[in-house]
């Protein structure tokens, strides 16, 4: 009992720490990247899939 006992309260001593330092801050070392925006990403799921069917079904097609 006391090992869970000690437990929670470090995890919602953890947790409230957490809170206090959690501001949406980027980390440094990944501020200065340049992040590309999410429909690019889409773009490119979907050109890597349609790539994929294109070659897997090639003889179905042709």
């Amino acid at each position: 009992m006391g090992a869970n006992l000690l437990s929670a309260l470090f995890f919602t001593r953890f947790l409230k720490a957490m809170e206090e330092n959690d501001k949406n801050k980027t980390p440094p070392k990944m501020a200065r990247l340049a992040w590309p925006k999410a429909k690019y990403g889409l773009y490119l799921a979907i050109f890597i899939i349609v790539i994929t069917l294109l070659v897997l079904y090639k003889d179905l097609i042709l």
